[in-house]
């Protein structure tokens, strides 16, 4: 709206349970919560409950004025002049106050404290907007009514522009900027704000995603809440989301299962998405077979470096890692290695036979953990191919999965920092 006038501002709280009196000054009810309506201007107040009906609202353009004794009418009170709740609108008080939302400029779950509203008008018509939600302490303060208290710590708001139902009249509201900016978020964040809501606000958010990040997100949580997360899902998305995502995190969450809910995830995927997961199930908890993904580049050794970038780009989005590139014969039998710099620098009718390291550094699906993580720090490896004893590639073991391995509490930065540095200091063509 253009031209706005403004009247006055007001928080919910100095509202709520105030009286509200017909221009007789006939006292007719309280101010119970106020009904409110998202357009494409601003969320703006349609009117107000009055009565422990929710079907009875007075509507705004009734009222004439308000101060800290209540709400004044301009027309003399009948019950004629209520209005249903409509189905675009929504109650701020129920819907809104108390709850966790998300703040996407924080990446994280606050809660509303209370609810900063303006009075206007506009062409000799009153409007109450809604301007801004307080999430800090002071909003609190105000509403336990020793706000004095806390009289020099500022507020904290989070504006209208960013607040957007979930869905029309739902228990929780997500703050917005549009979902292509929840996309804008680190996948981490992501996970850090469902890992901090409740099991229904998990399953409601999780719905509001698209698969996609639903499977990123998912794959930064912790196996608990990845187990809990896939539990509540019904069983279609769950295996949707399962047959994305790499075969060494999805068999990580099937095992955390009973048997007949893996079973029964397992049968609606894809049946070699499910045979992978499957082959990495029979490792035990404590092998390198657990760790491996089957999401890895194998090139056959014939072909020329232009034609393996070719090969890249079409593989490369399946793949968990490019850095290293295996060299396989038709058995998928490992006959070399070379890494994606070495190739990127080839002149292009160069053989992957004639780029490609001999002398390879590789585990057994059966070798333990500790052995994996020495010979990756030993070697300075970014990943180590894992082969059975005819040394058939079977899948690799990423260094991001070895150091969350070794330092399960540390911050995932801190994860990924040490795996920055260790690519830094990289060297040789198995290393690079």
């Amino acid at each position: 709206m253009e031209d706005l006038k403004l009247l006055g501002e007001f928080y919910f709280s100095q509202l709520l349970n105030k009286p509200i009196r017909d221009s007789k000054g006939h006292r007719i009810g309280r101010v119970l919560d106020m009904a409110i309506r998202w357009d494409s201007v601003s969320p703006h107040v349609t009117g107000i409950r009055y009565s422990k009906s929710v079907h009875d609202l007075i509507p705004t353009k009734f009222f004439a004025s308000w101060d800290h004794d209540g709400m004044r009418l301009n027309t003399i009170f009948d019950p004629l002049l209520t209005c249903p709740l409509q189905e675009d609108e929504t109650f701020i008080g129920k819907w809104l106050l108390d709850k966790q939302i998300i703040d996407l400029e924080g990446s994280k779950l606050v809660r509303v404290n209370d609810i900063s509203l303006s009075w206007v008008s506009h062409e000799d018509h009153h409007y109450i907007l809604l301007v801004a939600v307080d999430i800090g302490v002071r909003g609190l303060f105000r509403r336990l009514g020793v706000e004095f208290l806390l009289s020099r710590l500022d507020n904290k708001f989070v504006g209208s522009q960013y607040i957007k139902p979930i869905e029309n009249r739902t228990s929780a509201l997500q703050l917005t900027r549009e979902k292509e900016q929840l996309r804008q978020l680190h996948p981490a964040d992501i996970a850090d704000i469902i890992e901090n809501m409740d099991y229904k606000q998990r399953a409601t958010f999780l719905d509001t995603l698209d698969s996609q990040q639903a499977i990123d997100a998912l794959s930064e949580m912790e196996l608990e809440v990845q187990v809990e997360v896939i539990t509540q899902m019904d069983e279609e998305r769950a295996s949707d989301i399962l047959e994305e995502m790499p075969p060494d995190e999805a068999a990580d969450i099937l095992s955390e299962l009973s048997t007949e809910k893996s079973e029964e995830l397992l049968s609606l995927m894809e049946s070699d998405d499910a045979e992978d997961v499957r082959e990495l199930m029979q490792y035990d908890e404590n092998t390198a077979g657990s760790l491996m993904t089957t999401e890895y580049i194998g090139l056959p050794i014939w072909i020329t470096a232009e034609q393996a970038i070719n090969e890249l780009r079409r593989l490369a989005p399946e793949a968990e890692t490019i850095y290293y590139l295996y060299v396989v014969d038709e058995q998928e039998t490992l006959e070399g290695v070379l890494s994606l710099r070495e190739l990127i620098i080839a002149s292009p009718d160069t053989t992957l036979r004639e780029l490609m390291h001999t002398k390879i550094v590789k585990v057994s699906p059966y070798d333990d953990h500790e052995k994996v993580a020495d010979i990756i720090h030993k070697y300075g490896l970014l990943a180590v191919p894992v082969v059975n004893s005819q040394d058939q590639v079977l899948g690799i073991i990423t260094v991001d999965d070895v150091l969350e391995l070794l330092m399960p509490d540390r911050p995932r930065v801190e994860i990924y920092s040490t795996l920055i540095a260790r690519r830094r200091q990289a060297k040789g063509g198995h290393a690079e």
